[in-house]
């Protein structure tokens, strides 16, 4: 003899059928995220056209999994390999509107401190979403991606992402953390000689490692400083950057100053720049080349009498 459903028990289960039926066939909420700036960017639906403002935040796009979404980016976007292939839309401080709606994006990620405010004022005139990003601690670049995971809906690979980046970031802190301080000048560029202040993402990269930014007092993201300064300052170590994979010339001009400490201990050191000056999961490559530099210069230091 079969039994019975009781009563009560058959409205739950067309509830059930109805809310999966719902899901199943694409039914969804709508995409709220906040940027830096305090802005809620609304989207009725994960981003699937994404034109990107700045190399970094197009690496990051591929890193979470949401690299086939984006339909346009900037010039030096290189990273990925795939990331070659897409069209341009102008340099990150010298943006072409008209380029960027021609893509006809559902979104626009862009870089506060790099992108022109109104160029971005004028995409959001015409109807264009537009999230805007600037990490400044190291710790942040893990939000960035989790919240670009969820504009695309990308969040499982962001989640991934996210997780292995506070993971190798917390194994940084716990090796360095307590190791004896280097006085640190780092130097983005030779001709304005220009470096990063306490703000910037660099700066936080050097305190990682048991650095001690000397230009930390500097409020600017890149100030440029006078060679006295610096010599002032006498850093242990001099990190460089340039403008690609080789070492620069200039970093060996220091040379002539021989009573500088980093230059008496031979504490020049070089480091890509796309690996610390984009806020990326790469930064820890960047930060992880850092910390065995400032470690070097600790081992250069004389023996204590």
């Amino acid at each position: 003899m079969k039994r019975s459903r009781h009563p009560a028990i058959l409205p739950a289960i067309r509830l059930a059928i109805a809310l999966a039926a719902a899901v199943t066939s694409g039914v969804h909420a709508d995409v709220l995220v906040r940027d830096v700036t305090g802005a809620e960017v609304r989207l009725p639906a994960p981003a699937r056209r994404v034109v990107s403002l700045a190399p970094y935040l197009t690496e990051n796009l591929f890193a979470i999994g949401a690299g086939g979404r984006i339909v346009g980016t900037v010039e030096y976007a290189n990273y990925p390999e795939a990331a070659k292939r897409l069209p341009r839309v102008g340099a990150y401080e010298n943006l072409d509107a008209e380029a960027v709606v021609a893509l006809k994006p559902d979104l626009v990620v862009a870089w506060k401190s790099g992108n022109p405010p109104a160029v971005l004022g004028r995409l959001r005139a015409l109807g264009i979403p537009v999230w805007v990003d600037e990490p400044g601690r190291i710790e942040d670049v893990a939000g960035t991606l989790e919240r670009l995971g969820a504009l695309t809906g990308a969040d499982p690979g962001a989640r991934t992402a996210a997780e292995g980046y506070r993971r190798r970031l917390a194994d940084l802190r716990t090796r360095y953390a307590a190791r004896p301080t280097v006085r640190t000048f780092y130097q983005v560029w030779d001709r304005p000689l220009m470096t990063v202040g306490g703000p910037q993402i660099i700066s936080d990269v050097i305190r990682l490692c048991g650095g001690a930014n000397v230009f930390a007092a500097q409020t600017a993201l890149a100030p440029t400083v006078d060679p006295e300064a610096v010599i002032a300052a006498d850093p242990e170590a001099i990190v460089a950057s340039g403008m690609g994979e080789e070492r620069p010339d200039w970093l060996d001009g220091w040379r002539r100053w021989k009573r500088l400490t980093a230059v008496a201990r031979d504490n020049l050191f070089f480091i890509p720049p796309d690996l610390l000056q984009r806020h990326t999961p790469r930064l820890l490559d960047g930060a992880e080349r850092m910390c065995g530099h400032l470690e070097t210069a600790r081992g250069r230091r004389p023996p204590a009498r």
